[in-house]
């Protein structure tokens, strides 16, 4: 039965003798699935996607060659152990194999007139250093300088709350029962951009050594974040850890050399010019600069200052691929606590639970020991007291006894690794809903809203100073019970006046100055654009513009006064529209995600368990959400279940294209497959 065979949804299910080939079954699947995806991803790390797709995308190149993500991958790859190096290039051979056919089917390439080309060796490391580069931190240091340069200091606090991109994961492990035999379940649901193709591939990965079903990164080997091995299940969250370190520099040109400013003085730093090649538009040189502490990845306009970055993986060498092997062979939760040992980077927080009944917590990954400004603003890199100070914060791995949730919040483990959590509201949901035996299918699909801010400013308002409709629309809203159900007209008048409030303080003469003139390159306008940014934090500034001296009620009533006035809004699912990310290219794919966008409706809310999320203020529609829902049943693997947003291919018109869309949008799962009778064999995918 080796080769590949489908279940029902099209999931490939993979079968080889060896490990390496099984890699190159995996890759090849992933080429013939995925091939516009993992192609463009290969294009990003390499610096090299507006040869293929025009001026739109220069910024992106422009971050890649400074940030040297392709020679980090290069560096990584050099440094693995020689099984894994070979694990991984058999899959990048099967990757090779597969492209011409998977790129045949992909009307993305014909659009463009391209057909694809070859990867290296080292190309999954710079498709996986693409997926994270900018999951980390780093972005909102920029943010926070900008904060702290328009508005002071003391308003950086309002704006404290999750990353706009990396955070909104859930994960939860329920015991076993010893009494019962039954062992332990981990459930969760992964939120980060809603990509199409989905960010994740379901697969299945058997040999002789392992059998693992799982959620694969596409142009990466393995099953890096999620996996129930038969034995063990691990599952991973954002742990909100703080790794990478931005710091300001002053830089100084003698002829043809360029200096740096050091803490003895100055010194060379590394430079040299790169071409970044346009389609349809002359093409761009890039300084590329490298300084004792790390590449330069911007520089600030309002001072003329360079912004290098530093990273355990660019530092080390290693992004923690040597974990990906003995994770796939893992069989308890000590075999995937050992395994992590050596990750790097994105720094997680990981639940993994066996057979036995053993359940386990763990960070996994490299946080650097330095002084704490570091975790919060771009820093002077001649100063030596912001060094790193050569090596990395002791991680906690311990046993759990009961219910455990991690849902990007602070806890004791991860309290000290970072700055900016989730609020504590999604965690305490969920422990709450799993004590009291709420499945956790349902749980998923949470929508209330918690008691914030917010919601509260309704009450402060003063009835008698509000016009008829706009004091029946206060109390409507007094009343509403906090759910974010699509169908829910309550849902929506809340999102219209939430909505209107954040439009009106954008123009609050309290923080009219961050609309200023941006400091940093547009690439950053997710993390630095200042209407973005009060639409994720509304509920911290509406809690503390009194701290800078703003009366937020005032603007609280004039968007009732707005909202009244205008009608009854939309449901919620009518203003929360899915709104895939996806690079525009083909007819094909604009038509499919248009019929998406009518066929489903979308329940939850940024601070919702179901945290499909919006930025309220500047559209309604759902950019974020759960990439995938799982749950990894110890005792039965065959009772498993899971889903992701669209389907297993990424070919638009192919069945498997988005199939799972509607179960996904109304919170159902369907059945991770173990009987080999339900699985039919693909014409043509053997394996070697």
């Amino acid at each position: 039965m080796n080769g590949v065979h489908r279940d029902p949804w099209g999931i490939p299910h993979l079968r080889a003798d060896t490990v390496d080939d099984l890699a190159r079954l995996q890759g090849r699947v992933a080429a013939t699935d995925r091939a516009w995806q993992i192609e463009t991803e290969r294009w990003r790390s390499e610096g090299r996607l507006a040869e293929h797709l025009g001026p739109d995308a220069v910024a992106w190149d422009r971050f890649a060659r400074r940030a040297r993500l392709d020679d980090t991958a290069r560096r990584c790859f050099d440094r693995l152990d020689a099984p894994t190096r070979r694990w991984v290039t058999a899959y990048v051979d099967g990757v090779n194999d597969g492209l011409a056919e998977g790129a045949a089917g992909a009307p993305e390439f014909a659009a463009i007139s391209r057909g694809p080309g070859r990867w290296q060796p080292w190309s999954p490391l710079g498709v996986f250093l693409v997926q994270h580069i900018l999951f980390g931190t780093f972005p909102t240091k920029l943010w926070r300088a900008h904060v702290a340069a328009t508005l002071g200091p003391e308003a950086v606090d309002l704006f404290a709350t999750e990353d706009p991109g990396g955070s909104g994961s859930n994960a939860w492990a329920v015991p076993g029962d010893p009494a019962t035999g039954r062992a332990p379940v981990i459930a969760g649901d992964p939120h980060r951009m809603l990509e199409l193709p989905g960010v994740y591939q379901q697969v299945r990965l058997a040999c002789p050594e392992f059998d693992v079903v799982g959620l694969a990164f596409p142009g990466v080997p393995g099953l890096p974040h999620f996996g129930h091995a038969g034995e063990v299940a691990w599952a991973i969250t954002n742990a909100m850890a703080d790794y990478q370190d931005l710091y300001r520099e002053e830089l100084r040109r003698e002829g043809e050399r360029l200096l740096v400013r050091d803490a003895d003085g100055w010194v060379p730093a590394r430079r040299h010019v790169e071409r970044i090649d346009v389609r349809g538009g002359e093409p761009e040189s890039v300084e590329v600069i490298e300084t004792p502490r790390g590449p330069v990845v911007d520089h600030d306009r309002r001072t003329g200052e360079a912004i290098s970055l530093r990273t355990p993986s660019r530092v080390e060498g290693n992004l923690g691929f040597g974990a990906l092997l003995p994770l796939l062979r893992a069989r308890t939760t000590d075999d995937v606590v050992e395994a992590l040992r050596v990750w790097v980077e994105p720094v997680n927080s990981v639940l993994t639970a066996d057979r036995r009944g053993r359940v386990r917590r763990l960070v996994a990954g490299l946080v650097p020991v330095r002084d704490d400004r570091c975790r919060r603003e771009p820093v002077p890199g001649w100063d030596p007291r912001y060094r790193w100070r050569g090596g990395y914060a002791p991680l906690a791995d311990a046993p759990v006894e009961g219910p455990t949730v991690c849902a990007n919040d602070r806890r004791p483990d991860v309290a000290d690794l970072g700055t900016d959590f989730a609020p504590p509201h999604r965690a305490r949901r969920i422990a709450g809903l799993v004590a009291d035996g709420v499945e956790p299918d349902v749980v998923h699909m949470d929508s209330r809203l918690p008691a914030t801010a917010l919601r509260g400013l309704l009450d402060r308002l003063d009835p008698d100073g509000l016009g008829g409709p706009a004091r029946a629309l206060r109390e409507r809203l007094a009343a509403w019970d906090g759910r974010m159900r699509a169908g829910d007209a309550d849902a929506g008048a809340y999102a219209a006046w939430r909505a209107a409030l954040a439009r009106r303080l954008h123009d609050h003469p309290r923080l009219r100055p961050l609309f200023g003139a941006r400091a940093h390159d547009e690439l950053f306008a997710p993390w630095t654009d200042p209407a973005a940014r009060i639409g994720y934090a509304l509920d911290g500034v509406v809690a503390g513009l009194d701290r800078l001296d703003g009366d937020v009620a005032p603007v609280a009533a004039a968007a009732l006064e707005e909202v009244a006035a205008g009608g009854p809004p939309s449901v919620w699912g009518r203003r929360h529209l899915l709104r895939p990310v996806h690079l525009g290219v083909a007819p094909e794919v604009e038509a499919a995600v248009a019929a998406m966008r009518a066929r489903v409706d979308l329940s939850g809310d940024t601070d919702c368990v179901l945290a499909t999320s919006s930025t309220p203020g500047v559209s309604d529609e759902c950019w974020r959400g759960p990439v995938a829902r799982y749950v990894w049943d110890l005792t039965d693997r065959g009772a498993s279940r899971w889903i992701v947003p669209f389907g297993a291919s990424g070919r638009p018109g192919d069945p498997h294209f988005d199939d799972q869309l509607p179960l996904w949008a109304d919170g159902r799962l369907i059945p991770v497959v173990t009987d080999a009778r339900q699985l039919t064999p693909t014409t043509g995918d053997e394996a070697p």
